[in-house]
This record gives C-alpha cells, sequence and structure tokens, in this order.
C-alpha cells in the first residue's frame, strides 16, 4: 500500500494540523491501495502562507521568463524519466486502463511543462507601443499567488494545465487534488524539489470539499483555477466574484459527434472509440451525443453498437482492457441511475444496461441508447460514463441545431468524407474545442476551454499562459 503522512508545503514535508487521513481505494478491487493525510483549512492557511511569502518575498516572481522556464524544462526532462510509474499509479487510484494512462495520462502533462518551457523562452514580457502624448510600455507581470484545484478523472493532465503556465509565469501555487486520487501528486512534490524549483513555490494539499472551499475563499489568493462539476464552478465563481478575485473554470460538457451521411462509418468508429469512451467515459470532451441523420440512423446505430462492444471491459491493469470501472461507488450508482432515466424516458437500450458486468468493482455495462430525442435527461446532462446516446436528425441543419442545443460548449466533431465541407460544420457549431474527422486531443499549443456552462477562460496556449498575467501599462514622456 502507498502510504504518506505528511503535507508538501513550503518546499518541505511537513506534519498535517489534523489527525483525519484519506483512504485511496481501488476501482476495480475496492480494497485499500494508499493512505494520505486529509488536508485541513489550517494546513490550507499555512500553504497560502508559504505561496504568499515566496510570491511576495522569494526569487521566483523575480526571476525572468527565460529563466524560469528553463527550471520548467528541468521539470520536464524529470517528468520525462517517470512517465510509466506515474501512468501506474493513476491506473491503481482512479481505474483508468493502462493502455490510456501510458498514452494519455502521463504524457500528456510532459508535453505540457516541454511547450510552456519553450514557449517561456522567447515569450515577451514587455511591448512598445506609441501612444497619443507619449510612449506606451505593455508590461506583463504574473498575477500572484493561485489556487489550483483538480478533479480525479485525468489528475495529472489538469494539474499541469494550470502548474506549468503559472509557473512560467512566475506565480506561486498551492495545488489542491481530488480525494480520490491524492498519490500521483506525490511523485509531483518529489519531482518539483528535485527540478530546483524554489520552497514555497509549489504547495501540494489533498483535501475534501470543506477545505477547498476554504482554500478559494482565502484572502491571500489572488486566482483561482479550477476544473471541476459545473455546480461546484458555479460556487466558485460566486465567492470569486464577491472577492472580485480572478478565476478560471474549466467544467463540464455534452459533446456531439455529428455523422454526415457521406461518412466512411468503420473509419469513423476507430477514432469515436476513443473520443466517446476514453477513460470509461469520465472525460468533460467525450464525444457522448452520436447525431446520425435518418436516412443512416440504424446503420449507424449498429455501427456504434458494434464499436461498443467490441471494448473488453476488465481489470485496469490489464493492457487489453479497453473500459475499467467508475471511480467510486457513488459514481457507479450514479451512471446506474442514468441509465434508468433512459429507460424511464423511453429510449431502448442497444447495448449495456442495469445489469453489472461483475460483482467487484465499480464497474457498470457500457451502453447505447437509440429512439433519444435531445430534449430526454440522457441527452442533456453530464453522465460521466460510458452511456452514449444516439439521436436523429433530419438534415444538416437540423444536426446543428441539435449540436448547439445544449447548456455546454466544450467540445464537438463532425465526420465526413469532405474535409472542408467538415469545417464548414465546425465553424457553425458553439464550443471551444471541435475536430473534423479527428478528437481534438488538446494540443498544448491551442487554447482549451468552453462556452456557456462549460466554463470561463481558457487555458494551454499562449491565452493559457496570459490567464496568469496581469497586464500593465506604464506611460512616459521622451
Amino acid at each position: 500500500m502507498l502510504q504518506h503522512d505528511k503535507l508538501f508545503i513550503g518546499g518541505d514535508w511537513v506534519a498535517p494540523a489534523g489527525t483525519a487521513t484519506i483512504d485511496v481505494v481501488s476501482p476495480h478491487t475496492e480494497e485499500v491501495v494508499g493512505r494520505v493525510p486529509d488536508g485541513t483549512a489550517a494546513d490550507m492557511d499555512r500553504a497560502v502562507t508559504a505561496a504568499r511569502e515566496a510570491f511576495d518575498n522569494g526569487p521566483w516572481p523575480r526571476m525572468s521568463m527565460a529563466e524560469r522556464a528553463a527550471v520548467v524544462g528541468r521539470l520536464a526532462e524529470i517528468y520525462a524519466a517517470r512517465q510509466n510509474e506515474i501512468a501506474e499509479v493513476i491506473t491503481l487510484e482512479m481505474g483508468s486502463p493502462i493502455t490510456f494512462s501510458q498514452l494519455a495520462q502521463a504524457p500528456q502533462p510532459l508535453g505540457m511543462l516541454q511547450y510552456f518551457a519553450e514557449l517561456g523562452a522567447t515569450f515577451a514580457v514587455e511591448d512598445e507601443r506609441p501612444g497619443m502624448f507619449g510612449s506606451i510600455t505593455v508590461r506583463r507581470e504574473p498575477v500572484g499567488v493561485v489556487a489550483a484545484i483538480v478533479p480525479w478523472n485525468v489528475p495529472q493532465f489538469v494539474i499541469m494545465t494550470k502548474l506549468a503556465p503559472a509557473l512560467v509565469a512566475g506565480c506561486t501555487l498551492v495545488v489542491k487534488p481530488a480525494p480520490e486520487t491524492p498519490l500521483d501528486s506525490y511523485l509531483l512534490a518529489e519531482m518539483i524539489k528535485e527540478a530546483g524549483i524554489p520552497d514555497g513555490v509549489v504547495n501540494i494539499v489533498a483535501a475534501g470539499r470543506e477545505a477547498g472551499e476554504h482554500l478559494v475563499s482565502h484572502p491571500g489568493v489572488d486566482k483561482v483555477a479550477f476544473t471541476g462539476s459545473t455546480a461546484a464552478g458555479r460556487r466558485i465563481a460566486g465567492i470569486c466574484g464577491e472577492q472580485l478575485k480572478r478565476c478560471s473554470l474549466e467544467l463540464g460538457g455534452k459533446s456531439a459527434a455529428i455523422v454526415l451521411d457521406d461518412c466512411d462509418l468503420p473509419s469513423a468508429m476507430g477514432f469515436l472509440s476513443i473520443a466517446s469512451l476514453m477513460n470509461n467515459g469520465q472525460a468533460c470532451v467525450a464525444q457522448t451525443r452520436i447525431l446520425a441523420s435518418r436516412s443512416r440512423y440504424d446503420e449507424v446505430v449498429q455501427a456504434v453498437a458494434d464499436m461498443v462492444m467490441s471494448q473488453q471491459v476488465g481489470d485496469p491493469g490489464d493492457p487489453a482492457t479497453g473500459i475499467g470501472p467508475l471511480v467510486a461507488k457513488r459514481q457507479q450508482e450514479r451512471v446506474e441511475g442514468y441509465i434508468r432515466i433512459g429507460i424511464e424516458e423511453g429510449a431502448k437500450t442497444v447495448v449495456g444496461g442495469l445489469d453489472r458486468p461483475f460483482d467487484r468493482g465499480w464497474y457498470v455495462a457500457p451502453t447505447v441508447f437509440a429512439g433519444a430525442t435531445n430534449d430526454m435527461r440522457i441527452a442533456r446532462e453530464e453522465i460521466f460514463g460510458p452511456v452514449l446516446t444516439v439521436i436523429p436528425y433530419d438534415d444538416e441543419a437540423d444536426a446543428v441545431r441539435i449540436a448547439n442545443d445544449s447548456d455546454y460548449g466544450l467540445s464537438g466533431t463532425v465526420w465526413t468524407a469532405d474535409t472542408d465541407h467538415g469545417m464548414d460544420i465546425a465553424r457553425q457549431v458553439r464550443t471551444g474545442t471541435y475536430g473534423v474527422n479527428m478528437m481534438n486531443t488538446m494540443e498544448p499549443c491551442s487554447p482549451f476551454g468552453g462556452y456557456k456552462s462549460s466554463g470561463l477562460g481558457r487555458e494551454l496556449g499562449p491565452e493559457g499562459l496570459s490567464a496568469y498575467l496581469e497586464y500593465k501599462s506604464i506611460a512616459r514622456l521622451g
């Protein structure tokens, strides 16, 4: 069992203020596989104090951006050597199939570190502009102390969308991992220390909701960067609004994959198996609404059903597994509740249903609904599990209308033999990311975020770095 009894605060391993612990339970075996301290409000206070001191008086914000980028580059080198270890720990703690962990859970965070290290080496901190009455210097300065609050589904990925640009910008951070997945953050803390990042620049305290809200409300925090549910995002936005505190929110999704009539179904299904079911369906960008024309509806339903049935369900540590367990029993019950709702709403289960694949572990049967309409709850609410809904459309205009008829706007795809026409469709769908004949894989160089209830702000790309900078205009004569 992986057991830790300290918290990473001020560049050191320190005893927690309380005695409560978090048990990390394997979603596959339902056995305890790890234990860490459960952070308290007092621990958050100590972490914010360390981050505040490092920002107000430490060397990190006073280094040049290129110097900070070089340190982040060293962190990337250390991270690269421990990718397999990170992948294995994430699979252990949250049930992500090991192949997905090795292809995405560990390599994508590394890619972000490398990208922001390169971007920071050449990023212009100041530029000159001619003004009406004199010269203007536009200067970019770090926003300050950042509270980074991350979920359990892709823990290192989401930490890095915040940590990498914030570090390059010159910010200091308090990172709060989710209580379901705290183990991988201990590996990250070890690497941060090895990379030579100054004490207090990064502090990591795993904790639950109460301590997390205390962190968000803390007057020593200048910006909150949150990824999680839309409901929690609204609460955080309310607190930040009251305090006029900066915040960025990456929230939920209910993305639509539009299958056009000229689409090659076998090819599309190969991609959609990842785009719709990645990480056991526990992905905010998952393509869970499949839109098919009425003329090919039955054919598409069968293709989606065959694709889902081809996925091996089982031990996430087995490289042959395509779909593993959900992260917790409550998540299993939540997803099964939506399957029950879909049946009650009149949709037909073509694959899956309420029979669990195994007696042990938090598994649900991967499920495909047909005969659904876009006003059903299974088509409107984020389920966060391996449940797909195939919805018919009349024509392309109707497909775009259905895709846009959502409270969310995070991701989407279109599948067609005509890429140029696919681009035309992409421009009409109101989402922050989109893919034509592929899934938008959240490239480190391009901004990621959503419209509507999918969040506020953007992460990644130069836009993601700018999210951790304040802009100062300095005017002068002569």
